[in-house]
């Protein structure tokens, strides 16, 4: 009795556990990392992507490919997910995020190899990132953000490893000008919405410099009757959230009518009911009314007959950007009207034709608090890139808004990061030393990518990075993702924000922390060859 194997997981249950499952996440991870590892720097490589319906995505930004693969190792997805997280929280450093996190993992396979626990190196790592985080602050310096020339030169090296230089200065200032415009400051709190208020809507065709930033919004919109007014300075808008068509039945209605005046009269009550909408829009005298839902032919006919134009089935985020930009409010009833539910912030309105489409453009706003982005561009997927790459832009410019403080990029910062660990791991005692001095020696492989990514001499350099470091004064000393030289990045104006970086540092230890807690896989289905082999647990 006592031999005897006890089946306790039920027979189509596969399971990993122990040192197994903690080589596969690591190598898992690492494969993940070396995708990607390419796209790091000025001198990054493009990957194209071909999805499953068939269209085509060329782009260096790690989210963006990433998104794009389709991976079955559950390891490989939690890392897929940090870079996604890493983009929706900061916007920026998804390549470096991604290429830390395997790092991490990667110097800890030699401990777990010579039987050092788990938990030992999972401490360590924790207290590395505690001083990481601190050096991190200590190293930044704060930054003036009413100075312009700076501020687009802060944006010009966070995106200038993802645009070519035709397109730089041009993303940079759209970025600028629209993260500014979307700005509002009340009592003291600042709060920047790029999602809802700042709308990047792409145009096919004409020059990429024929791009701009709208101040005031742009719908893909035509006027409800050809014979509206297309053009209106000064506007008085109105919006509204409720259909101006008469009221259907929830679900099916019956209606017995035994006179033929019955009849007649309810089709009298519908257009009562639509003309007494119209009036109460009327009395408020607007020139232009946006609805989110239908206009009836009737409703049009009275709007018409009043100079009114009107546009309708806008979304509710447009609706929403439009009450920001000329200072309207969104109304549900039109018997609950009052003037200051009109919007008059609008400068002009005006309806244009752009290739084959009509756009609606509200714009020339006094002070307004949402915007569009108006991209032109040969093909779309030139603009799904310049896309991509604006909205980098623009996360960039919402941190630094935010927390006005940097630091050196090119790896200047690894560096500085590492080498104050090295120096703290000689005062520390036992065994968690040699993790926390793994931490430092992981760091270098950011500045170690540049320079591969450049085709420079990886261990000359690296070499003399680190004797630069350890000089007083030398902390803003990186590489040249350009020439891949060591250079002074202040002197380069090469500069990252610390937001961007903090979390970078945090996400991907965290991660690494997180796959090596892990030392049991099991799967509920099994690949067909393993049918005959046992997927029995321990034996009891």
């Amino acid at each position: 009795m006592l031999g005897r194997q006890v089946v306790v997981l039920s027979q189509n249950v596969k399971r990993e556990s122990g040192r197994r499952v903690q080589q596969g996440n690591i190598s898992a991870a690492k494969s993940i990392a070396d995708v990607i590892r390419t796209c790091l720097g000025p001198r990054a490589m493009m990957k194209m992507l071909l999805d499953p319906m068939g269209g085509i995505v060329m782009t260096n930004d790690g989210n963006a490919i990433l998104r794009e693969i389709q991976v079955q190792h559950p390891a490989a997805k939690s890392m897929i997910e940090i870079s996604r997280t890493q983009d929706e929280e900061v916007g920026d450093g998804t390549t470096s995020v991604i290429i830390l996190a395997g790092e991490m993992l990667s110097v800890a396979e030699q401990y777990l190899e010579q039987q050092m626990h788990p938990s030992v190196i999972i401490g360590a790592y924790h207290q590395a990132l505690e001083d990481m985080i601190t050096t991190l602050e200590e190293l930044s310096t704060p930054v003036d953000i009413n100075n312009r020339d700076l501020m687009l030169k802060i944006i010009n090296s966070a995106i200038n490893t993802k645009v070519n230089n035709l397109q730089l200065d041009l993303a940079c200032s759209i970025a600028l000008d629209a993260v500014k415009t979307v700005e509002l400051d009340e009592n003291g709190r600042k709060e920047i919405d790029i999602k809802k208020y700042a709308k990047i809507e792409k145009v096919p065709g004409g020059f990429i410099h024929d791009s701009c930033v709208l101040r005031g919004v742009m719908l893909n919109k035509d006027v409800t009757h050809s014979r509206m007014r297309r053009h209106i300075k000064s506007p008085r808008i109105l919006l509204l959230d409720c259909s101006l068509e008469y009221k259907k039945g929830e679900s099916q209605t019956d209606i017995e009518i035994t006179r033929e005046e019955d009849f007649t009269h309810i089709l009298q009550m519908e257009e009562n009911y639509i003309q007494q909408i119209c009036e109460d829009i009327i009395r408020l005298k607007p020139d232009l009314l946006f609805t989110e839902k239908g206009i009836s032919d009737l409703a049009i006919h009275y709007l018409m007959k009043a100079n009114i134009t009107a546009i309708r089935r806008i979304r509710k985020s447009d609706s929403n950007r439009i009450a920001r930009a000329c200072g309207a409010r969104v109304a549900s009833r039109t018997d609950e009207l009052t003037e200051e539910d009109i919007g008059t912030r609008a400068g002009q309105f005006e309806v244009k034709k752009i290739g084959d489409e009509y756009f609606a453009f509200v714009t020339e706003c006094k002070d307004p608090k949402a915007c569009t982005i108006l991209l032109r561009g040969a093909s779309k997927e030139i603009l799904a890139e310049v896309e991509r790459n604006l909205q980098d832009a623009m996360q960039v410019t919402r941190n630094v808004l935010l927390d006005p403080r940097l630091v050196p990029g090119g790896g200047a910062v690894e560096m500085a990061v590492a080498h104050t660990l090295i120096e703290k791991s000689k005062t520390m005692t036992g065994v968690e030393q040699w993790p926390y001095r793994a931490v430092a020696n992981a760091l270098e492989v950011i500045p170690r990518t540049l320079i591969q990514n450049c085709g420079a001499s990886t261990i000359r350099l690296l070499t003399s990075l680190r004797a630069k470091h350890t000089q007083e004064g030398c902390q803003t000393w990186g590489v040249n993702g350009e020439t891949g030289s060591l250079a002074d990045m202040k002197e380069l104006g090469i500069w990252e924000p610390l937001t961007v970086k903090s979390q970078t540092f945090k996400t991907s230890v965290e991660t690494a922390i997180l796959l090596l807690r892990i030392d049991d896989i099991v799967s509920g289905h099994k690949s067909k060859k393993d049918n005959n082999q046992g997927g029995e647990g321990d034996a009891a």
